[in-house]
């Protein structure tokens, strides 16, 4: 038998050459092979020449290389880009739009472009890092009344639906959870892609009842003093999502 080896696969058939003289310097392997083996043909293609009844061995391992060397492109990570990425609110107190955003969060990112209906996208938040850049607001959003941190130190966003609607525009339905209380949400997402490596950016807004999520209890319940609509806005900086 003669085996030519070509880089990179050759680790791998090198595996295969010592699996073959195992099995050749071992008597009881012969019994397990057909009396009349199949001929093979010559496999040159993938750099091995032989025509004993081992190529099919050498075959599977130069075809189970190639996968393994093309696997780390098939599953590349994805994954949020902190520092690149924002997530913010806007309020309104006695008519004046103010916003604030949250300086923690963290995403778990599952989306093909091609197949919608097995990507999941999950979100959560630290609910105590939210800021209104006043010093008095900030040690106030911690409290039970409003988002109650130390009970319910996070928000959640899990998908359950991901729908296309053309132009890097999609529609992502799921369960938002705020202080313990679960409600389906739909959040428009538009996609944008750039650079080398790819560089995906999902960006957005939606709004949301506060009272829904007894965020702002008690006296706070006025709507006259803060609207209940809060408008949440979003930009997400992603890594490892393939090429729309």
């Amino acid at each position: 038998m003669h085996v030519r080896f070509f880089p990179p696969l050759t680790p791998f058939l090198l595996l295969a050459d010592t699996l073959v003289r195992t099995m050749t310097t071992t008597p009881a392997f012969f019994h397990s092979l057909p009396a009349r083996p199949t001929a093979v043909p010559a496999l040159s293609s993938r750099g091995v020449r032989t025509g004993s009844r081992f190529a099919p061995w050498l075959a599977a391992a130069g075809l189970a290389a190639s996968q393994l060397l093309l696997a780390p492109q098939a599953l590349a990570q994805q994954a949020l880009v902190p520092a690149q990425s924002s997530l913010g609110f806007v309020i309104k107190q006695m008519g004046v739009p103010v916003e604030g955003q949250f300086r923690k969060f963290t995403a778990q990112v599952n989306f093909d472009p091609a197949k919608l209906a097995t990507s999941r996208i999950a979100f959560n938040v630290d609910v105590g890092s939210a800021t209104l850049g006043s010093r008095e607001a900030d040690a106030e959003m911690p409290k039970p009344v409003w988002f109650n941190a130390i009970q319910f130190p996070q928000a959640s966003f899990q998908s359950s639906a991901i729908k296309a609607l053309g132009g890097g525009k999609l529609e992502v339905a799921g369960k938002l959870t705020i202080k313990g209380a679960a409600r389906d949400v739909t959040v428009p997402v538009t996609l944008a892609q750039s650079g080398s490596p790819l560089a995906t950016t999902a960006s957005g807004s939606f709004s949301i009842p506060r009272l829904a999520f007894k965020v702002g209890d008690g006296e706070w319940s006025d709507t006259s003093m803060v609207a209940d609509e809060v408008q949440i806005r979003f930009k997400l900086a992603l890594t490892g999502v393939g090429k729309l």
